[in-house]
């Protein structure tokens, strides 16, 4: 996980980079041509290209099933295009620390829209802990003040994004394979930014420019190998806390490549919202293990 949060990290620093050199739309697309191929390539080869039916399920159920999850992935596909625009602008304006920390207030709204949409539940302390870290927002965007901006209102819209995704996710069949749903994302995304780049003057890709579409084309399928073989090997409530280091890693390089380093306020509103996070993830892994422990000393009420 911690790779992952590297990887996609220093994929949004070359993203950032190629702001100086690409359009939006132009930059987004051409690092969408590669990392579609090569996640096409990878769902054909471990053989997930197609919507694995229970065996139990009937024809019409199977078909039912389908159709149901197949709206869902079009839902998440337009989620991803939604999120991949928002970001991607605030991204080429924002100082790149600043934007990583709004994003910290994911499993925050996540839980949120769980308990909301999918009647999740949740009880005082995680609910006290989700108004807390979005105070912590509040201090990282601080609306009314001269360094609030659009673009801080574009990274907000980017997690109201990212969160559906996240909720559609849920809804969507156990059989349906992952990798197939990243696939169905990607071609989204690449399409949308294909749109958006007939309207906008292309730039010659050479020198500065393509080195660091190169860069994030590698980093951002690193990124997704590293974040399935977490999911696949490790256990999701150890592994999740280790999201937080893209934070300190953007940190890292917002000073060091980028010469911009978050103000005292900004830090203490990354701090609130880092914190309440992992407080509501260890809240989640309790309740989690509650409910497995009250299931598996239930008896058997199943008749013979």
């Amino acid at each position: 996980m911690t790779g992952a949060m590297a990887s996609f990290t220093l994929n949004d620093a070359f993203m950032k980079a190629l702001g100086d050199d690409l359009p939006l739309f132009q930059a987004l697309f051409l690092r969408g041509v590669g990392v579609t191929l090569f996640l096409i390539a990878l769902t054909w080869g471990m053989g997930q290209m197609r919507l694995r039916a229970s065996a139990r399920a009937s024809a019409r159920a199977s078909a039912r099933a389908s159709a149901r999850d197949w709206r869902l992935m079009g839902l998440r596909a337009v989620s991803e295009m939604g999120s991949a625009w928002f970001f991607i602008t605030a991204l080429f304006h924002m100082p790149f620390a600043n934007i990583s920390a709004i994003l910290q207030s994911l499993p925050l709204t996540v839980t949120l829209a769980g308990a909301l949409f999918l009647g999740e539940r949740i009880g005082w302390r995680r609910m006290t802990a989700i108004l807390v870290g979005f105070g912590g927002v509040l201090l990282i965007v601080r609306p009314g003040t001269e360094g609030f901006d659009i673009y801080a209102i574009y990274g907000l819209a980017t997690v109201a994004c990212v969160t559906l995704r996240d909720i559609v996710s849920r809804m969507m069949s156990p059989a349906l394979p992952s990798l197939m749903v990243a696939s169905v994302s990607a071609v989204g995304v690449t399409g949308f930014a294909a749109v958006g780049a007939l309207f906008v003057d292309w730039q010659p890709v050479d020198g500065a420019a393509a080195v660091n579409l190169a860069g994030a084309m590698v980093f951002v399928i690193g990124g997704y190998i590293c974040s399935v073989a977490a999911m696949r090997v490790g256990e999701l409530g150890f592994v999740a806390p280790f999201r937080y280091t893209s934070l300190v890693i953007a940190l890292v390089l917002g000073a060091l490549v980028f010469g911009t380093f978050p103000d005292p306020v900004t830090l203490v509103g990354a701090a609130i919202v880092v914190t309440t996070g992992l407080y509501t993830l260890y809240r989640e892994g309790r309740m989690r293990r509650r409910l497995a422990a009250t299931a598996s000393a239930r008896p058997d009420q199943r008749c013979p």
